[in-house]
């Protein structure tokens, strides 16, 4: 969030009057709501908590967190408390020291929190009033009554800012409605998240209220999720809201972003050996899983994603981290993820940079944000095209947020844009037209269109000639390669080497042992070790083992680090040749270096 963004959350439970009931909720709402709000990546404010406060010191809070404001600013209030109503109709809020028949006194009047909004010159102000009126009122109770019903919103929602662009107010419940804590009104019971501000928290924290899948939260998908929230919790809680706004208020960034994919479920049949008693058959379907991990159809691919993830959670070690392992083949990896544009002029065409997205096609599906409106972000087909609007002069710096299914990266971006050259100048280039000059960047207000990227969002290739394209070099990143096929097969054969020269070795040293014994006392090992030449098939053995490990690893690299180039068949076969080879290569190496060291401390022996 660019904006100065500040919150003031004001947290009563605990009252002197007897005749006000004790709160379990506001204290705990107040901590979860102080940590989502002030999380960088969530909500960015700068957070301050005032707990069980006297209605002096909340006046004066409140007036202070208003005041001294510009329009850059961004406030957020919100109140935990009882509300009470007077005998005239006027909305007050309940502090630790209010009595009931004293509330011009001794409680803060809507009206003053009304008149602080009003006067603020903040560029958006947002109230919160998770208040419980019904739950003021306790059985027997001679200082509290009721009297009639009260409307909050009206209580708030009656003057216009003298300045700024605008204010919000969001009700937990209105009329004489209860804001429900938990399941009940709090009396004798242990804490309990309070249903408005649990919502609120569980909107924010886990981006379920980015209803529009755009990356960030605004105050209207965070008052519809919380409405339905809250109504399906309790169906006698109505949240309200008014307001009066110029443009989107972004209170949030969604953590989990705005990719969603309609997944096909995996075939029952793989869904059952998934739960397979049998260790062997739940890992033959952890394979077949990772195999539809990598196909082109999406939604085939995150059925595949998900179920790999139930595993990942359930099954038992081994199992489970097979899954983890082929799940961490759809991370997003963008390459590079730090571009610096260096120095460009003032006005000079948009500069581009490019930056490539790894792995098989979910890894590689994902919503590209800029969080600046200088960065336009283009999708191709290998990953995405990063722009850089050079209208504005000065030191930027920026990032881009990749949200894909299963993670996030940030791409950061540098550039320092200088002074325009002189008019008519030397080096003051001429007009040039350009795609990228004529086409619009985002608005200057900050708001950014987030870029679907993926193999479904790509451009589509140019129309080449048939004549030009038989005499240009086919470099498509999508034609399948057999470097990494090549590599396996290579590295198997010279496993396979190494356990034939280490048979020929130990047969050798049999000769050579049996022969030193048939001489006795007047024979000599050495001389029969070099008489069968047992030692070359054994230096052959090591030297060709651990060769085989070092390509084997170079094959399995390759065939992570593009693994886009590999079809879901070379990839599995490609896994299966490195595997015997590792196999029969380790036990080798292990018998001819154990040979080795025998034949150095036991020659002087014999």
């Amino acid at each position: 969030m660019t904006d100065s963004r500040h919150a003031l959350i004001i947290a009563n439970d605990r009252y002197t009057d007897q005749g006000l009931k004790k709160l379990e909720a506001p204290a705990q709402d107040a901590a979860a709501l102080e940590r989502v709000l002030h999380d960088p990546q969530i909500g960015d404010f700068e957070v301050e908590v005032v707990h069980n406060a006297s209605a002096d010191l909340m006046r004066r809070r409140i007036q202070g967190f208003f005041n001294e404001r510009g329009r850059a600013d961004t406030l957020l209030l919100h109140f935990s408390c009882h509300g009470l109503k007077s005998e005239s109709g006027e909305l007050y809020l309940a502090a630790s020291d209010t009595e009931p028949p004293l509330l011009a006194a001794t409680a803060v009047p809507s009206q003053f929190v009304r008149g602080c909004m009003s006067g603020t010159r903040a560029g958006r102000s947002v109230l919160f009033l998770d208040c419980c009126y019904g739950g003021a009122f306790s059985r027997g109770s001679s200082s509290v009554r009721a009297s009639g019903d009260i409307n909050v919103l009206e209580s708030f929602a009656k003057d216009e800012p003298a300045s700024g662009r605008g204010w919000a107010v969001i009700t937990a419940s209105d009329s004489m409605e209860y804001a429900f804590e938990g399941s009940k009104l709090a009396e004798n019971s242990a804490p309990r998240p309070s249903l408005f501000t649990h919502a609120v928290v569980e909107g924010l924290e886990t981006g379920e209220a980015d209803l529009d899948a755009d990356g960030n939260v605004s105050l209207d998908d965070l008052y519809e999720y919380v409405y339905r929230h809250v109504r399906e919790q309790n169906p006698h809680q109505t949240p309200k809201k008014a307001a009066e706004l110029q443009g989107e208020l972004h209170l949030a960034h969604s953590r989990r972003g705005g990719i969603r994919i309609v997944a096909v479920p995996s075939p029952p049949s793989l869904q059952a050996a998934m739960k397979s008693e049998d260790f062997l058959t739940r890992q033959g379907a952890v394979t077949e899983l990772r195999k539809r991990l990598q196909r082109r159809e999406l939604p085939m691919a995150e059925g595949a994603r998900q179920h790999l993830e139930e595993v990942a959670r359930n099954d038992i070690q081994p199992i489970a981290e097979l899954a983890s392992d082929a799940l961490s083949e759809i991370h997003l990896a963008p390459s590079p993820d730090h571009l610096d544009f260096g120095l460009a002029p003032r006005g000079s065409p948009p500069r581009k940079q490019s930056v490539t997205l790894h792995g098989p096609p979910l890894a590689r599906h994902c919503l590209a944000q800029p969080n600046q409106a200088w960065l336009r972000v283009d999708p191709t087909r290998s990953g995405l095209d990063v722009h850089v609007d050079t209208a504005t002069e000065g030191n930027l710096s920026g990032d881009i947020v990749l949200k894909g299914v299963a993670d996030e990266s940030v791409i950061h971006v540098k550039a320092v844009v200088g002074p325009a050259p002189e008019p008519g100048g030397p080096t003051e280039p001429e007009p040039q037209p350009s795609n990228d000059s004529t086409r619009p960047m985002p608005g200057t207000d900050g708001k950014q269109t987030p870029v679907v990227v993926g193999p479904s969002h790509i451009p589509p290739p140019p129309k080449t000639p048939p004549r030009a394209a038989t005499h240009q070099p086919r470099t498509d990143r999508s034609s399948p390669s057999r470097r990494a096929p090549a590599l396996a097969g290579a590295a198997l054969a010279l496993a396979v080497t190494a356990v034939i020269t280490l048979v020929l070795a130990i047969q050798a040293a049999v000769a050579a042992v049996m022969e030193r014994g048939d001489a006795g006392v007047y024979g000599n090992i050495e001389d029969n070790v070099r008489e069968h030449g047992a030692l070359t098939p054994l230096i052959v053995c090591l030297i060709t083992g651990a060769v085989a490990l070092v390509v084997g690893a170079f094959a399995r690299h390759d065939l992570g680090a593009r693994r886009e180039q590999y079809t879901s068949k070379t990839a599995t076969g490609t896994h299966t040749l490195t595997a015997i080879a590792k196999g029969l290569a380790i036990p080798a190496l292990i018998l001819a270096v154990l040979a080795g060291i025998t034949y150095l401390v036991g020659s002087s022996e014999w």
